[in-house]
């Protein structure tokens, strides 16, 4: 039997995204969401909760989320899981989960020129993408990968 692997989750950029280029040139994406979860505790009480969840986005598809994700862009981003473990130089055994980025929306409604805020976050900016730019240009699902 095959595994499966599959992550959806909607949220705000914390930070800016970061693209750098591995050794033999293929370009990567970092960033990191911050998914919000309202939910009633055992007394009945409203709590809020934050996860933030590490991504990463390959090739063209992270070169676009660079051009026009910035911290406080509300996105939905759906990829596989993957964990990576290491030794830090104390010799502590690290491990990290993130997900890498195989399909990509904007939900933040000021990527065409509204205010930018999200329900979750209103201080998000809005994401300036000019108007001028043709929609299949800037159409990610249609990025191969």
């Amino acid at each position: 039997m095959r595994g499966f692997s599959k992550a959806i989750i909607v949220g705000n950029l914390t930070r800016d995204p970061e693209l750098r280029s591995t050794p033999n040139g293929a370009s990567v994406c970092s960033f990191s969401v911050a998914v919000n979860r309202t939910f009633r505790d055992s007394n009945g009480e409203q709590k809020e909760d934050v996860s933030f969840i590490d991504c990463s986005a390959w090739g063209k598809l992270g070169e676009m989320i660079n051009q026009y994700a910035k911290k406080g862009t509300g996105v939905l981003v759906s990829g596989r899981l993957s964990q990576h473990s290491w030794e830090d130089k104390d010799g502590k055994k690290r491990s990290r989960t993130e997900i890498v980025v195989e399909d990509f929306n904007f939900t933040t409604s000021g990527n065409r020129g509204g205010d930018g805020a999200s329900s979750s976050d209103s201080q998000a900016e809005p994401v300036d993408i000019p108007d001028d730019i043709p929609e299949e240009e800037i159409d990610l699902s249609e990025v191969p990968f």
